[in-house]
């Protein structure tokens, strides 16, 4: 049977294991939203997951408490996406767990995270010795939120999208730190800020911030919001080059960070922690 995320741990209550159970992983396979997207073989973009686990702990093997950041870095190709609840869950069964060191604990993380998402992650662990060198940053790019607009729409609706298709190509970064949408199965919020980066032709302001703010009732996790996004500017305003990456606020401990891009030269955007998250 395939997980689906009527399945999984979100929305029901659970028992807080706090010694290692790799089998509280929940996948849930990326390919059912992207049919809804007709997204079908090679795929149009490329990307990356960035997960932050602020919440991590373990013990060492004289039992004292350690603690650390993770990083995880997902591939966007990768088969399936793991359920943040899950994931959670999965994190908080270290908290009791005695380990020889911290690279135990990341080759354990890698193999068991590996497993869940399909595909070989990447895990960094940032010691509580290097906590002071971690760097906050803001995504850079215009503005789309100084638009004074009337909306009064808040489903996401492609059609809302125009580009100047008749015009000069541009290649410009607009932001917007308005994206919210819900989770899929609890309705709660998930916020975000989100950066556009594209080359093409000039994308209507003020159409991609009411298209934005349209995810504002709509239910669907963080990955599949982003691609969403990439997919329709990407069929609706026809740009030659094209990234989109969301930064979400944290629940749990977690935060999920997608990026989505086209174009080679798009390097892999900074994990930089930005003031909301």
């Amino acid at each position: 049977m395939t997980n689906s995320a009527d399945l999984s741990p979100l929305g029901k209550s659970a028992a807080y294991r706090s010694d290692y159970a790799p089998e509280l992983l929940f996948p849930i396979p990326r390919q059912g939203k992207r049919d809804e997207l007709q997204l079908h073989g090679t795929l149009p973009f490329f990307g990356v997951d960035i997960w932050n686990a602020y919440e991590l702990s373990w013990l060492n093997l004289r039992g004292k408490p350690q603690v650390a950041i993770a990083r995880v870095t997902v591939p966007a190709d990768s088969p399936n996406i793991v359920e943040s609840k899950s994931f959670k869950l999965y994190l908080n069964s270290f908290n009791q767990t005695k380990l020889a060191s911290a690279d135990a604990l990341q080759a354990l993380l890698q193999q068991d995270l590996s497993g869940g998402f399909g595909a070989p992650v990447q895990v960094a662990l940032t010691l509580q010795e290097q906590f002071a060198g971690l760097k906050m940053g803001e995504l850079d790019g215009l503005l789309l939120d100084r638009l004074d607009i009337d909306i009064d729409q808040y489903t996401p609706s492609p059609l809302l999208l125009k580009a100047a298709l008749d015009e000069a190509p541009v290649e410009e970064k607009l932001l917007s730190h308005l994206l919210k949408s819900n989770c899929l199965v609890t309705g709660q919020p998930d916020w975000g800020s989100v950066q556009i980066h594209y080359a093409g032709p000039q994308i209507d302001q003020e159409s991609l911030l009411k298209y934005l703010i349209g995810f504002r009732e709509h239910n669907e996790f963080h990955e599949q919001c982003v691609e969403r996004i990439f997919v329709d500017i990407l069929r609706q305003c026809a740009p030659q080059k094209l990234a989109v990456y969301a930064r979400y606020t944290r629940r749990g401990g977690l935060d999920i960070n997608p990026w989505r891009s086209n174009f080679s030269t798009g390097q892999r955007p900074p994990n930089l922690r930005n003031a909301r998250q």
